[in-house]
């Protein structure tokens, strides 16, 4: 077993004032291998009677059939609608009178299960993520009417103009490959899917050799070790699923898409290369991107399109590192009459981050802020599982809670202006606008003082 001590030295008060702080916090990271075979991180935490337990496969949605597109979010959705000698009603019921908290979710690239349980009530919540992982039942019920649900709301999203300006991009940027197919697939692909293809997924996706655990709370190393073996002991050691996925890389050349909607407001998606989780430039980029537009209303353009132009209502920038490539996301939410004029200015910044780069002052903000908000993220039992599975999930190391700070500390101007020449590209924009068509593109006005 492995341990490394974790010392979040922080205050919630430091994200508003370099004055004010809050007391340490000391979490213990604990690397533990069950009988069986199968490894965990656990941060052990007996103050409360509380146990989180989240765990993962490797592979995602971005798996599915073609034909069958929206099969891992149908399944997941699935799992806790009964399992074993339990139908839907009472495996629900059973979580319900025990407040057991019980949840399964696919992504692109991971399938992902988690549980919350009072330490009295962990025995039960053990027998039913267990039963729902190897026994689940897919009842006709059930399964007819989460189709529907799902269907219902792919339905009502079909013309939410956020969800066509990301569909349309993805589709742009990584034409071809999986990432730029509908997570939750289609009304024609949802209708398709039979219930032997329930459960031959369930057969093929879960399985030892791509299984990530976390545990955190009230539970014993040893303790863990049985549980884990309990629940995962029963899974095959690998189904020989094959989840590696082609290189997605967004075009060099940037382009700008309209889709026509006779809409008062409109959407803007932008997107351009980004920077895989395992760059080493990683922790100079959050910096960067926190600046430019990941810091909400402390971000230059929440400053200049908002703040000082009134353009928009909400704008805003995020890194996206998938398993097999990257973007950076952009967005902006403004008038239809001043969409053209945003996105003018966005461009415009975008150019003056990639030639100038951010200030000795931006940069010392934003370390400060990120720093000061880790200790945040650790709000409960659950919070504290989810972390440590990201943490095994990028190959991040066990001591990582313990270094986070120090490597966004060690950023320097002259990291952040270089990061920000070689990630910001104006030229590699793709750009979606959902609205009405402009009769003119407006230039963005002169900048005010101050």
């Amino acid at each position: 077993m492995k341990s490394v001590r974790v010392c979040l030295l922080a205050a919630a008060a430091c994200v508003l004032s370099a004055a004010a702080s809050m007391p340490a916090l000391a979490i213990t990271v604990k690397e533990v291998k069950s009988p069986g075979g199968v490894t965990a991180y656990l941060a052990e935490d007996h103050s409360t009677p509380i146990i989180a337990i989240t765990f993962g496969f490797r592979g995602g949605s971005a798996l599915d059939p073609v034909a069958k597109l929206g099969l891992s979010g149908f399944v997941t959705s699935l799992l806790d609608e009964g399992a074993g000698d339990l139908d839907s009603f009472n495996f629900q019921s059973a979580l319900e009178d025990r407040a057991i908290q019980l949840r399964f979710s696919a992504d692109d690239d991971m399938i992902r299960g988690a549980f919350v349980t009072t330490t009295p009530n962990a025995p039960k919540a053990y027998e039913l993520m267990h039963l729902a992982l190897t026994k689940p039942r897919f009842d006709a019920e059930p399964v007819e009417r989460i189709r529907r649900q799902i269907q219902v709301g792919i339905a009502s999203r079909a013309e939410n103009p956020g969800r066509i300006a990301r569909k349309t991009l993805m589709e742009a940027v990584f034409a071809g490959h999986p990432y730029a197919r509908e997570d939750d697939g289609t009304l024609e692909t949802l209708a398709a899917i039979t219930t032997e293809d329930l459960r031959t997924w369930v057969k093929s996706r879960f399985a030892r050799d791509r299984l990530l655990v976390s545990a955190s709370g009230d539970i014993t190393p040893a303790d863990l070790g049985k549980v884990m073996d309990m629940l995962f002991g029963d899974l095959p050691k690998t189904t020989g699923l094959d989840v590696r996925l082609p290189k997605a890389v967004a075009p060099a050349k940037g382009q700008t898409i309209r889709v026509e909607k006779n809409l008062p407001q409109s959407i803007v998606s932008i997107a351009q290369r980004g920077l895989l989780r395992s760059d080493p430039d990683w922790y100079v980029a959050t910096v960067v991107d926190y600046i430019f537009g990941g810091g909400s209303f402390a971000s230059r353009l929440m400053t200049e399109v908002r703040e000082k132009r009134g353009l928009a209502y909400s704008v805003s920038t995020s890194l996206a590192p998938y398993e097999a490539g990257a973007l950076m996301f952009g967005s902006v939410g403004t008038r239809a009459d001043q969409a053209e004029t945003s996105l003018a200015l966005m461009r415009d910044e975008w150019k003056k981050m990639r030639d100038t780069g951010p200030t000795q002052k931006e940069v010392d903000e934003a370390k400060e802020y990120l720093t000061g908000a880790w200790p945040l993220r650790f709000t409960s039992t659950g919070s504290i599982a989810e972390i440590l599975m990201a943490v095994q999930r990028d190959n991040l190391g066990i001591d990582y809670i313990d270094k986070r700070n120090s490597l966004i500390q060690a950023v320097t101007l002259e990291d952040a202006r270089r990061v920000a020449n070689r990630l910001y590209d104006p030229d590699g924009l793709t750009v979606v606008i959902v609205g009405p068509t402009p009769k003119a593109v407006a230039k963005p006005p002169a900048k005010s003082g101050g």
